[in-house]
């Protein structure tokens, strides 16, 4: 009786016989193991030695490959065959070439992943379509595992990666049409663990989590979001997931109407960072505009600063801009106030608001701040300015006697 194989190449490598895995292969044989996924992904196809050669073997000049690779296939053979009796016969030889044909008892993962999404592409019964869509669920347990980095196995993993998103987004839009919130929540968490930072998926995530009335969960993944952009600060969301998070603030219909629960809601879960806020544009638009109302109402004082970095009539070339404003981001993560809010207003400057400080404590932070740049790019003779000047009532009281005091000019 034959063994039951199963070859898994999404996620991780291995060989399942009867229920025992086999991972060792690639440490037993790496370029068998490369060898093998290369003529699995081919489906079928028969493929020329010399092709195989070029897409294994690259830029790299052996001695008489083609006995090389000769000898690879035979010792994969004898390794595969000590795994299950006969699994080394779906290498098959032709004249001048290899194919993999997959014998009676053997399945491989990434294959039936394949015929599934082909499959779900069909004009098929809804029920015989959502269990494809389950089933691209479950076989996609992770990217193509990458054994080397020929071409071939670089663009089946994108080209794999894309068609199973697409997959998930068609699940999702069918779940919606029947209101299936709590599965739509279960398929976006699966598929945020193989891609954490697609935005559709925690978008549909939050929508799920808003009519499910789970306002906590919702909020986090806009959070989780916020957190994503502020690897790169000039990240802006998209406007349909700030529409998004404005539609769950208006649906917590059954919120409690206790203080404590609003406040609990409304609070951070980590206030560990003591840093400033950094935020997108848009989010940076709303605080400036709401506390010139403050300001409106009450005595206090509040800065607008900026820093540009380069010269106005010289553009610097991107990877310098970026390498500049990455370490000056850095530099205000660790020299502001946890009260002090940044944003990357354009491609070379940073705007900032500063609450509580005046000309003098503000130019202070500023040199501080070039100082720090300074000593960081000491090389690049990359120059910055920068300019502070205060919100409100005081921009129009004192326009006329200060302007915006920029360094280098007298009070």
């Amino acid at each position: 009786m034959q063994q039951e194989v199963r070859i898994n190449l999404l996620g991780s490598f291995s060989i399942q016989c009867n229920g025992q895995t086999f991972d060792s292969i690639i440490t037993k044989t790496k370029k068998g193991a490369a060898l093998m996924e290369y003529l699995i992904l081919q489906r079928g196809r028969i493929v020329p030695i010399h092709r195989i050669i070029a897409d294994l073997n690259g830029n790299s000049r052996k001695i008489n490959p083609e006995n090389a690779l000769k000898t690879l296939v035979s010792r994969l053979r004898v390794l595969l065959n000590n795994f299950s009796p006969g699994l080394g016969a779906c290498i098959v030889s032709t004249p001048g070439a290899y194919r993999w044909i997959c014998q009676s008892n053997v399945t491989v993962d990434v294959l039936e992943l394949i015929e599934t999404i082909e499959l779900a592409k069909n004009e098929i019964p809804a029920e015989e379509k959502e269990a494809a869509y389950k089933k691209i669920l479950s076989l996609y347990q992770g990217d193509l595992f990458r054994i080397s980095d020929f071409y071939v196995s670089t663009l089946h993993e994108s080209v794999l990666h894309r068609e199973y998103l697409s997959a998930v987004y068609a699940y999702i839009e069918m779940l919606k049409e029947r209101e299936a919130y709590n599965e739509i929540s279960q398929v976006c968490r699966k598929a945020i663990q193989i891609d954490h930072a697609d935005e559709q998926l925690r978008l549909e995530l939050m929508r799920a989590m808003v009519q499910l009335n789970h306002l906590p969960d919702a909020t986090d993944e806009y959070r989780q979001i916020l957190l994503l952009g502020k690897t790169q600060l000039g990240a802006d969301m998209s406007e349909e997931m700030k529409s998004s998070y404005v539609q769950k603030v208006k649906m917590g219909r059954r919120l409690n109407f206790n203080l404590d629960s609003i406040r609990n809601e409304l609070q951070e879960n980590d206030l560990s960072d003591q840093g400033p806020f950094l935020c997108d544009y848009a989010s940076f638009k709303t605080i400036y505009n709401l506390q010139i109302r403050y300001l409106e109402r009450f005595s206090s004082t509040i800065f607008l600063g900026i820093i540009m970095v380069g010269e106005e009539d010289e553009v610097l070339d991107a990877v310098s801009r970026e390498s500049a404003m990455a370490g000056l981001i850095e530099i205000l993560r660790v020299s502001l106030r946890r009260g002090d809010i940044i944003t990357r207003f354009s491609p070379c400057i940073i705007a900032m608001l500063l609450p509580t400080v005046n000309y003098e404590t503000g130019f202070t932070v500023m040199e501080r701040i070039e100082y720090l740049f300074n000593q960081l790019f000491p090389s690049k003779n990359i120059p910055i300015s920068y300019r502070i000047c205060p919100l409100g009532e005081h921009l129009s009281t004192y326009a006329g006697q200060l302007e915006i005091k920029q360094k280098g000019e007298a009070e």
